[in-house]
């Protein structure tokens, strides 16, 4: 690159740099609307509208009942936000709280009535109508119907086939139709009981050239015309559709399926269960743990650490930008993915500089070293990267709630952070260079290090490694036996009780924290306390472990004597936990399928399967250690638990992942007077100071999130500094012995030269 081009690229990046700084922060219009204060923030950032469903009828429900419609109602509310959650109160009613939204009013009638849908034939027995087309159209341009009579004649007299529980599912989905073309439409499912009676709907309504409409909330809305008798409990819903449409439709007829009808008890604006000062101190965290990595990377890499800092601005930038661009919610299990995502950024730099490092010792110019470096670390940089990419993409796809959002986050992140740091920092490694920056020196030599045996200690990390599974195990059964839970399991988790609290003034959420939340803790003799302020008013919502009846009544007399609270107005209901079995069945099976897909990824792109088995028992390894430290620190396990063991498992495979690209390597080129443990003790010395460095940089992002957060976010850090600590450990001392033991016990037929 000549001077002159580096100058304008410089030039360039330095504009971009700007207005993208100026959009992420201010905003275009300069009117301190900024990306930033666009970002969709979750119900623990921003809060949102909470809505309380009673169920209709005298009896209490089934129990079953209400889970299945809980989890149900979940799957609709997402539509909105993947960090809405749905929760019991009380024995027959269902809250629902959506992130982001103040206008209760427009949720409520975009969902309509819970529970009331229903397919009716065209004409009763007796060849009457029940509804015919009006001939015109609505505002939207659906096609308005004419109801000769209403929903309780039309049941009575046996023109509903079907209810909405006669439908197992219904998505949105791309069919062929008979012109070979492709349309949009909704694919229904019916459930067994279901079948017989779609069956004989469409048989009669396609003898009689009559469509069939789906009834919901007191008007149809869809009406298709039936062309065959559909006896396999499968049908495709088609006409003038696009996505967003389909989607909806379907949304409608799943929420419409739900066992129990439901009816709107009250709504009401509820404030961010953090407040502001969880945002605050995050950001202000998040910006000193990134100049102490700047200043690292540009101390220890000097010129090409300079080029990795200014790639990392702007990486920083466009995640702000993207982040609103895509509305993805942000919460604090979000923060997550971002701070992996900038370790991983970090990652992809220090491997880049380490083989330039290598190159240069090996006596090539500082122009081919370069060129060299970036080669030679893209498949260890490709393979790690995709590998965590595609867990987040399952996660995402099979995910629900926190697990979405955290994994639009992270893939968002990832993808951005392989950009910045293939492409963006080698412009500006080449810039540099072409502006004079050419002294090796600049750039630095690696040193012949003798490699350390670490596979001679091999079992000694075992032990330790055992050990420390062992003993989480133990505690977890000290737990069980102490408190009747093997973790301290939170809200999410467990459920408690909601205690709702009118104050004389308005208090600010830092006040509550500092003067109310304290006096609480006393009570439940715990920390696990979540506050919602309802907007425009003094009400407050306390969310604690569940409280008997004296610890109720001592709650009440506490809010009286301190606060001149009226004691006959405090309510208190049994919540119970936003993480429904289904959720954690839901995320169980969609890690298990995501490990599983890592695996195969590793085994393909290593030609190796035991490469991949190592990397997931390292994995399975990591978590564990961490699930111990929960255990044993008893650290409260919620939904940013979820998060965090998520991390770890990206975060462990990645590091992981570049051991075994060294070794693979290393292996190919092994001399005959090499062992296998020569090899994976140099490759794991080789690759030990990108381990150190980037286990450092990640580390000092969280670490500044622990000192400088709320007590919530403390909780988040803490064991995400372990599972950092922990991910580096394994790399190092354990994975790679693991791939030795592997290859001995289960040699190829035909081993390598």
């Amino acid at each position: 690159m000549k001077k002159s081009r580096a100058v304008v690229v410089l030039l360039v990046f330095a504009l971009l740099l700007g207005v993208f700084g100026y959009t992420a922060v201010a905003g275009l219009d300069g009117n301190g609307a900024g990306a930033a204060s666009s970002i969709k923030l979750g119900l623990d950032l921003a809060g949102g509208v909470s809505i309380t469903y009673q169920v209709v009828g005298e009896e209490e429900p089934d129990a079953a009942d209400m889970a299945d419609t809980i989890y149900k109602m979940q799957k609709r509310v997402e539509a909105y936000s993947t960090e809405s959650v749905v929760y019991q109160e009380g024995a027959d009613r269902i809250n629902i709280e959506i992130p982001g939204v103040s206008d209760a009013n427009a949720i409520l009638e975009e969902l309509g009535k819970p529970g009331s849908l229903y397919f009716i034939s065209q004409t009763d027995s007796q060849g009457n109508l029940n509804y015919d087309p009006a001939g015109m159209w609505d505002e939207n341009g659906e096609v308005v119907y004419t109801m000769y009579k209403d929903i309780d004649t039309i049941i009575a007299e046996g023109s509903a086939a079907l209810s909405g529980t006669d439908v197992k599912d219904a998505q949105a989905a791309s069919f062929t139709n008979s012109m070979g073309n492709s349309e949009i439409g909704v694919d229904l499912v019916m459930t067994e009981e279901g079948t017989k009676k779609f069956a004989d709907a469409t048989t009669r309504a396609f003898q009689k050239g009559e469509t069939l409409a789906i009834y919901y909330d007191g008007k149809i809305i869809s009406a298709p015309n039936v062309k065959a008798a559909l006896t396999d409990g499968h049908a495709q819903i088609t006409g003038n559709f696009d996505r967003e449409k389909a989607e909806q439709l379907a949304s409608t007829i799943r929420i419409g399926g739900l066992k129990l009808e439901l009816e709107e008890l009250h709504s009401k604006v509820v404030g961010a269960q953090l407040g502001e000062e969880a945002i605050s101190t995050s950001v202000k965290a998040a910006a000193i743990g990134f100049v102490i990595i700047i200043v690292f990377m540009i101390a220890v890499y000097r010129a090409s650490g300079l080029a990795a800092s200014l790639a990392l601005a702007l990486y920083v930038e466009l995640i702000v930008i993207l982040l609103a661009a895509f509305e993805i919610t942000l919460t604090l299990p979000g923060i997550a993915g971002i701070i992996l995502s900038i370790g991983m950024a970090v990652d992809a730099n220090v491997i880049i500089f380490a083989r330039i490092k290598e190159e240069l010792a090996s006596g090539k110019t500082v122009k081919s070293a370069i060129d060299s470096g970036f080669k030679k670390a893209q498949s260890a940089i490709w393979d790690g990267n995709i590998t965590t990419l595609i867990a987040a993409a399952v996660l995402g796809m099979m995910g629900t709630g926190p697990i979405k959002g955290f994994a639009a986050t992270l893939a968002l992140g990832i993808v951005l952070s392989m950009f910045t740091a293939l492409v963006v920092t080698k412009i500006l490694i080449k810039v540099l260079f072409a502006l004079g920056l050419k002294d090796v020196k600049l750039y630095g030599i690696a040193k012949e290090r003798t490699a350390i045996s670490f596979v001679s200690k091999k079992a000694v990390f075992f032990s330790i490694s055992i050990a420390l599974v062992v003993a989480g195990f133990v505690f977890m059964g000290i737990n069980k036996a102490q408190t009747g839970a093997v973790l301290n399991y939170s809200l999410e988790f467990v459920g408690g009780t909601s205690s709702n609290v009118t104050f004389n003034e308005d208090m600010s959420l830092a006040d509550i924290d500092a003067k109310v939340v304290p006096l609480i803790e006393e009570i439940t003799g715990d920390g696990n306390v979540q506050t919602q302020k309802i907007d425009g008013t003094n009400e407050v919502i306390f969310k604690t472990r569940s409280l008997s009846v004296e610890e109720r009544e001592e709650f009440n007399k506490v809010m009286a004597d301190n606060f001149a609270v009226d004691a006959n107005k405090i309510t208190a209901e049994t919540i119970s936990s936003t993480v429904s079995g289904e959720m954690k069945k839901d995320a169980i099976i969609a890690v298990a399928v995501a490990t599983l897909c890592m695996l195969i990824y590793i085994w393909f792109r290593f030609s190796d399967i035991r490469f991949g088995a190592s990397s997931v028992i390292a994995l399975l390894h990591d978590v564990l250690v961490v699930l111990a430290f929960y255990a044993v620190v008893k650290v409260s396990v919620g939904t940013t638990f979820i998060a965090c063991m998520l991390t770890i498992v990206g975060y462990s495979v990645n590091a992981t992942i570049v051991i075994f690209d060294r070794i693979r390597e290393n292996v190919a080129e092994m001399r005959r007077k090499d062992t296998l443990e020569d090899v994976v003790n140099k490759s794991i010395t080789q690759t030990l100071s990108r381990s150190i460095f980037t286990s450092f940089t990640t580390f000092v992002m969280v670490a500044a999130l622990y000192v400088l957060g709320v007590s919530s976010v403390k909780e988040f850090a803490l064991p995400l500094m372990a599972g950092i600590v922990c991910g580096a450990y394994s790399s190092v001392c354990v994975a790679g012995a693991l791939w030795l033991v592997l290859r001995k016990v289960f040699p190829q037929r035909v081993e390598e030269d």
